[in-house]
């Protein structure tokens, strides 16, 4: 388990990686770590990601009172945001907010990233809903994104940007880097006419790879309460197909599933 410290140093890295990506401009962005219950460690606002060093790096509890920060460093008032999080998804170890270009973009417009047409983003990363608009700095942005937090692993922030979050800060960081790399698929996907979808009995195959991979998170495949609403691959009632215990009734075929299996790990780096 890396020590306090050095949680600090992997903020600054990740940092500089969604800056240097092009996933944020100038101060834009937060990055969040859960120590323990009561405690976090969070990005300081007025901050370029890409520029951090540990003293940077503010502590806070769980209501977001300031534990420790060094003058003239504070934390960002959108830590209200992360805070939800972690309140309603204990598994949540660390929170990423940012404003990739493409995403962002899809989350302007107001389209939500739920078409499935590529194994990858259909397994490890799911449906990506978009909240609805939230005034900065208030309570707005986590009652719209609190919603969403039981189904999915990332969302779209309306003419805002993106929040992802998982186990640790890299997961929940590769949740951000694949979203961005989703977003940028799928938009000239559509400058090309449109992007072919699988179909409904594809990601029935490809959400039991997920099951039997047993990846962490909250997916479609495993748990999907969010029929009518349009943000679950092809939903279609496919929701129905998985029984209480978590089984699949879709009878996949066992080579084509170690296969695909086999590739996904591959480009996920497994």
């Amino acid at each position: 388990m890396l020590n306090e410290y050095e949680v600090k140093k992997q903020i600054c890295e990740i940092g500089k990686r969604i800056y240097n990506r092009g996933m944020v401009a100038a101060n834009d962005g937060n990055i969040s770590v859960k120590l323990n219950d009561h405690e976090f460690l969070c990005t300081p606002t007025g901050v370029s990601k890409g520029f951090m060093t540990p003293e940077m790096i503010c502590k806070i509890d769980e209501k977001g009172n300031v534990l420790q920060a060094t003058a003239p460093y504070r934390p960002s008032s959108e830590i209200k945001m992360h805070m939800r999080v972690y309140q309603k998804r204990p598994d949540v170890g660390a929170v990423v907010h940012a404003h990739p270009t493409y995403a962002t973009a899809f989350a302007i417009a107001g389209i939500p990233l739920t078409q499935p047409i590529m194994p990858e983003a259909v397994i490890s990363l799911g449906c990506v809903p978009i909240a609805k608009y939230g005034t900065p700095s208030t309570e707005e942005i986590p009652d719209a994104v609190e919603e969403y937090l039981p189904y999915f692993d990332a969302v779209l922030l309306e003419s805002h940007g993106a929040l992802s979050y998982s186990v640790d800060l890299t997961q929940a960081y590769y949740k951000m880097e694949s979203l961005e790399f989703y977003a940028n698929l799928l938009y000239k996907a559509k400058a090309l006419g449109g992007p072919k979808e699988f179909d409904h009995a594809t990601v029935q195959k490809l959400y039991e790879i997920r099951r039997k991979m047993g990846l962490p998170g909250k997916h479609p495949a495993n748990l999907c309460q969010n029929k009518g609403h349009e943000n679950c691959h092809n939903c279609a009632n496919g929701c129905g197909s998985v029984s209480t215990n978590g089984s699949s009734e879709v009878n996949a075929d066992p080579a084509l599933i170690a296969e695909i299996t086999k590739k996904v790990m591959e480009q996920l780096g497994r």
